[in-house]
């Protein structure tokens, strides 16, 4: 008769972990959610790392990348749980005794946020090398009970990603990818699922590299990213032994071109992940756990809490084509709308001839540009002596195939696959794990920061190289890619580490490159290059859901043509994150000025609350086609809430804002002041009736607690 499992528990006031061990000690993943709930049993069906190697595969073949020969024999060795500072950690050790295989699991969890972060660490004990195909950064089967009832009610949650139309969040039933396999079948696992897959160099082109799922009717949910600066990802959730599974990848052998050889004593570490939970709260709650959960694990920063209104010279303005004639009457302007940093972005390079896309590398201005005896240097002091810190766009990746950097530079420090330098569109890309690459981008960084005084500097990528750099013998280009990725992350720390108070911009064709390894580490996250204001309001309203309000940069572009409704509705995007001021600025009407300077004022007074705010949507998360938008951002005594109102939909919607449910509130427009937006507040069910006479517009209130009548 088979002995009861035995089990142990880890975890803190916000979240709690059951795992249980088998009689031959493989260890399992069985509970997550919060303390005291009842159990359902040992419902996990996964091992706590599953892992793929060449001659040990699956022991169910399919598309999945679970249920793997090794992840089934590694076995539990010990485990240890440990405080560092506001963190939790618990550390489980196991052992695979045919290959001499150790994982060693990390799980860390901040004090009280229901979030848990994940990664594995493998060391070759054995004596032969091991070439992994596939490892898993956190595994676990337990995220519905049982049966087919919470599996008919749960909904997976995906973003679709692309150029000028990011952060699109979907939703639909499971059950569409898992159909139930019912009747006289042995087997009911399948061998498909749903599954999402990033490649290529930018991280989020297609997809976000997160995902939810959610039960529909009770509100419980799970959200989850991976944490990686490369497009080398992969996460699936299906039906396992009637339950939903979750399996979160770095880059694996079947979709990246990804081995990785262990030799004996040799280390493997995976990308991190993070998984956030809420029991009843739905999608909403659980995002704002992983908002509290960024905040908490990012580097320091002080522009996370200064949040300064940052004027860049791109979108809807210059458009690449910056010079001494055109960005003086806009340093001026910019000031005066109450700017406080200046960003020429792209073309301060060039210096005319064949387009400079080809030449990029060097970083030295154009004289053709910026003439005279001071060049460059008479408008970064303009923009000092406005009172505004000046900042530059950059590319440092790449290098143009006729840069004299292509020749300077030894091939080693380039992308190269079968010997032959990597080339996409007229540029090759460095691997920075050169130091050929990584000194010349120093210097470089140096240069602009320490000697020109830049303090900004936006951090663009527009290239993908493919699978990789196969740069090193026996290399896979997968490999090559995510050593690259980490060399990546180590070399901006170092800029951050030389130039603490240097603020920099993380873009990649606008949101190509939107994720958590690098917004750990950087203070802003383009949002798009959408120049449609109308179609900014939903990627602006969703932007919180993948980087936290603070680093969520988001154009505000008004044109002279525009009506002042629609001046007023791009500046409103901009105010529950970080404004990106940018367009015609001098060439504005007096009432246009106006409004721009008016939304600039309402947002210095608001900006302290918004690094403590949590997001939520009280119409839900934003459809591409949506004629009405929310975003909501709540601090425990008041939600600011931006409402968008595009061409289609009726004059008046009803939101619903629980977080002020039961109690009386005050409604305040706060912006545009002089508009004809219109707000009542019902305290008996926390509705709110918005009306925007006109299409587009859009207002920011604010809703105050107040308290309630007396009987």
């Amino acid at each position: 008769m088979k002995s009861e499992q035995r089990s142990f528990g880890w975890g803190h006031e916000a979240l709690h972990l059951e795992f249980a061990l088998g009689d031959d000690g493989n260890a399992r993943l069985t509970q997550l959610g919060l303390p005291g709930e009842a159990a359902n049993g040992p419902r996990g069906s996964l091992p706590l790392v599953e892992v793929t190697a060449t001659g040990h595969g699956r022991d169910w073949s399919g598309s999945r990348l679970v249920q793997t020969a090794i992840g089934e024999r590694l076995r539990h060795r010990t485990h240890r749980a440990a405080r560092d500072g506001d963190w939790h950690t618990l550390t489980v050790h196991l052992h695979d005794p045919d290959t001499g295989l150790v994982a060693e699991v990390t799980y860390r969890s901040p004090d009280g946020i229901p979030v848990l972060r994940g990664e594995v660490t493998l060391r070759n004990e054995g004596q032969d090398t091991l070439h992994l195909e596939s490892v898993s950064s956190f595994a676990m089967g337990c995220l519905t009970a049982p049966g087919p009832a919470d599996l008919d009610a749960a909904d997976l949650l995906w973003a679709e990603n692309d150029w000028l139309a990011e952060c699109r969040w979907q939703r639909r039933p499971l059950r569409l990818t898992t159909p139930d396999h019912s009747g006289r079948v042995r087997h009911a696992n399948g061998r498909s699922g749903f599954a999402l897959t990033g490649q290529g160099a930018w991280s989020s082109c297609g997809h976000l590299p997160m995902g939810g799922l959610t039960d529909r009717h009770t509100g419980r949910t799970w959200v989850w990213q991976i944490e990686h600066n490369g497009g080398g990802w992969r996460w699936e959730c299906a039906e396992r032994d009637k339950t939903a599974y979750l399996a979160l990848f770095g880059p694996t052998d079947l979709h990246h071109g990804w081995r990785q050889p262990l030799e004996p004593g040799a280390v493997f570490r995976t990308v991190p992940v993070a998984l956030s939970f809420s029991a009843d709260g739905g999608p909403d709650a659980a995002f704002a756990a992983l908002t509290r959960y960024r905040r908490a694990h990012r580097r320091p920063h002080p522009d996370h809490r200064a949040l300064p209104v940052i004027f860049n010279d791109y979108m809807n303005c210059l458009m690449g084509d910056p010079t001494t004639e055109k960005l003086l009457p806009l340093i001026d302007a910019a000031a005066e709308a109450g700017a406080e940093y200046f960003v020429i972005d792209a073309g301060w390079y060039d210096d005319g001839g064949d387009g400079w896309w080809t030449t990029v590398g060097a970083w030295e201005p154009a004289a053709s540009r910026f003439p005279g005896d001071k060049g460059i240097h008479e408008v970064l002091d303009r923009i000092r002596e406005r009172g505004m810190v000046p900042g530059l766009w950059l590319e440092p990746e790449v290098i143009g195939v006729r840069s004299p950097m292509a020749k300077s530079l030894p091939d080693e420090a380039f992308f190269r696959r079968d010997g032959v330098r990597v080339t996409e569109s007229g540029r090759y890309h460095l691997d920075l794990r050169h130091p050929a690459a990584r000194a010349h981008l120093d210097q470089v960084v140096d240069r602009l920061v320490g000697e020109w005084g830049v303090g900004y500097l936006k951090l663009d990528h527009n290239i993908d190289p493919g699978s990789g750099t196969s740069a090193h013998p026996g290399e896979s280009p997968g490999a090559g890619l995510l050593g690259h990725n980490r060399a990546h992350l180590d070399w901006l720390d170092g800029i951050l580490d030389r130039h603490p108070h240097l603020v920099v911009e993380n873009c990649a064709s606008g949101g190509m490159r939107w994720d958590d390894a690098l917004l750990s580490r950087l203070q802003l996250q383009s949002t798009s290059d959408q120049q449609n204001l109308h179609r900014y309001a939903p990627i602006a309203a969703s932007t919180p859901t993948a980087v936290t309000p603070e680093q969520g940069a988001v154009w505000t572009y008004p044109q002279p043509e525009d009506s002042l409704d629609e001046v007023a509705f791009t500046m409103a995007s901009g105010l529950l994150g970080r404004i990106h001021l940018s367009g015609r600025l001098p060439e504005l009407g007096p009432e246009a000025r106006a409004l721009v300077h008016e939304a600039i004022a309402v947002y210095k007074a608001v900006r302290a609350d918004l690094p403590r705010a949590v997001p939520s949507w009280p119409l839900g998360l934003p459809g591409w086609d949506d004629p009405w938008v929310a975003l909501a951002l709540h601090t425990p005594a008041t939600t600011y809430l931006t409402v968008w109102r595009r061409p289609g939909g009726e004059a008046t919607t009803t939101l619903r804002v629980p977080e002020r449910a039961g109690g009386a509130a005050c409604v305040e427009v706060l912006y545009p002041a002089g508009r004809q937006a219109v707000a009542v507040w019902n305290p008996d069910t926390a509705d709110l009736t918005v009306t925007l006479p006109t299409a587009p517009s859009a207002v920011l209130l604010r809703i105050t607690r107040t308290e309630p009548d007396a009987p």
